[in-house]
């Protein structure tokens, strides 16, 4: 254990950034107390405060190893449960634009785990640490102030069964509820502003179904995904669940009110239009498990409390609840690993964390990731939004990269690094990365099978 900064702290959430933050605040606070509204000690189904947890859920390279640096031993307890971790590049079979990613060995860990499995673990490690309570089945109602509002000093609880309320006292909250974050109007009714926003309506939607294949389309890969792009909108993620039974999970995506359907009908003609036939070969006489399901998700927010020059001590804001990513790019549990990290290193100054300077370096945690997906959801030109310069060359570079990596692993394992959160956006630009772009972008697919062709050092 660190430095001891106070006796509690409470969060306002069990989500997966309520999980990542809790492992850090164990090491400064005597107890840490998380407040769910869910029931989920023990839960391995989706629960009702994470509505998208029954669509496809991937853990990205950087988060990958950060869950790994927080939880040792992570990664192999869920491949013992079943789940099959896998070169993020050579053991996927990626499709931009309707065409097929050359393969390569990246070093980078694809972890595609279902969000109820992966937060299981979690949890079941999380609560397994001697000083963290878990307060399920109970609703938070609101923040407690100090007399002259400078500060909060607790919430107000209600558990599901009783008739009263209870103020829980703490030295420190953290509102990790996501997207559905009710800081902005608590903020409100104290005198504080709210923070500004940036918002991109993208329209999204995932439906997904699970199938038990009489065939195995996969081979030696975990998955298939052909990912939606402005020439080709409508995109899917068809992978193996755990087990061998030969059961599989196909979420499709369609943005911009171009919805995958949840009519069974509907769901197989959305899956025959995707330009990657094997998808629907795979599931067309398949037996379905389930019925189709639809999660809307309608933009991707921003609150900048970053830009904010007043805010109460005693109070930070983490995950979705400051940013809400498209789902499609998977950086939504990786940013809130990050941004665990920089909780760590605040902590690690022997004080409670000043809010306006740990907005500001969570900023810096979000800006990259943002940047990607803003960035890419903005070159669908339907989209609204102001596209800068800066924007409307990186979507034309990135359009070339994507076309390069058809033929060149190397090109390939340095976009997914940067997809991955490895490397900031600008390592593309890299002259050695931008020459092999240059020299590949406009070849012609070569007909036959692919095969590695190029590793490349994750240290690098």
């Amino acid at each position: 254990m660190g430095k001891l900064i106070g006796d509690r702290v409470l969060l306002l959430g069990g989500s997966m950034a309520a999980l990542l933050a809790a492992r850090v605040l164990s090491e400064h606070y005597r107890e840490v107390v998380m407040v769910e509204r869910d029931e989920v000690r023990g839960v391995r189904q989706t629960r009702r405060g994470v509505p998208h947890g029954g669509h496809a859920h991937g853990l990205i390279a950087r988060g990958q190893q950060i869950f790994e640096q927080h939880f040792p031993g992570l990664t192999e307890e869920l491949r013992v449960a079943g789940v099959v971790p896998g070169d993020v590049n050579e053991d996927i079979r990626w499709y931009f634009n309707g065409r097929q990613l050359r393969k390569a060995v990246s070093g980078l860990v694809s972890v595609p785990a279902t969000r109820p499995v992966l937060e299981f673990h979690l949890r079941e490690r999380v609560l397994k640490i001697p000083n963290v309570v878990l307060r399920e089945r109970h609703d938070v109602l609101g923040l407690v102030f100090s007399d002259d509002d400078s500060r909060v000093t607790g919430a107000r609880v209600r558990a599901h069964d009783a008739f009263t309320d209870e103020v829980i006292d703490t030295d420190l909250v953290i509102d990790v509820t996501g997207r559905g974050s009710r800081t902005p109007p608590w903020l409100a009714e104290h005198g504080y502003d709210r923070p500004g926003e940036d918002k991109v309506k993208i329209g999204l939607a995932y439906t997904t179904q699970h199938f038990q294949l009489q065939s195995d389309p996969f081979g030696d890969d975990i998955a298939i995904i052909p990912v939606a792009t402005p020439s080709h909108p409508r995109g899917g993620f068809f992978y193996r669940l755990p087990g061998d039974d030969n059961r599989v999970e196909l979420s499709l995506t369609g943005v911009l009110g171009d919805h995958p359907p949840t009519d069974q009908e509907g769901f197989l003609a959305f899956a025959r239009s995707l330009p990657v036939p094997e998808v629907y070969a795979a599931i067309r006489d398949a037996e379905p498990v389930d019925q189709p399901i639809m999660f809307g998700f309608p933009a991707s927010v921003r609150k900048r409390y970053d830009r904010l020059t007043r805010f109460p001590q005693g109070y930070l804001v983490m995950g979705d609840a400051v940013c809400s990513f498209n789902p499609v790019y998977g950086q939504g549990m990786t940013v809130a690993a990050l941004e665990s990290l920089t909780l760590r290193r605040h902590l690690q100054r022997g004080h409670e964390p000043r809010p306006l300077e740990f907005f500001a370096d969570i900023s810096r945690d979000i800006d990259a990731p943002w940047e990607v997906s803003a960035g890419a959801d903005l070159g669908y030109p339907e989209v609204p939004g102001h596209r800068s310069l800066k924007t409307r060359v990186a979507n034309a570079y990135m359009a070339k990269v994507q076309a390069a990596a058809v033929h060149d692993g190397e090109v390939t394992n340095a976009f997914f690094r940067t997809a991955g959160l490895i490397d900031p956006p600008q390592r593309l630009f890299r002259p050695s990365t931008v020459l092999k772009v240059l020299r590949n972008a406009g070849r012609r697919e070569q007909p036959g099978p692919q095969a590695p062709t190029a590793v490349l050092d994750p240290s690098a």
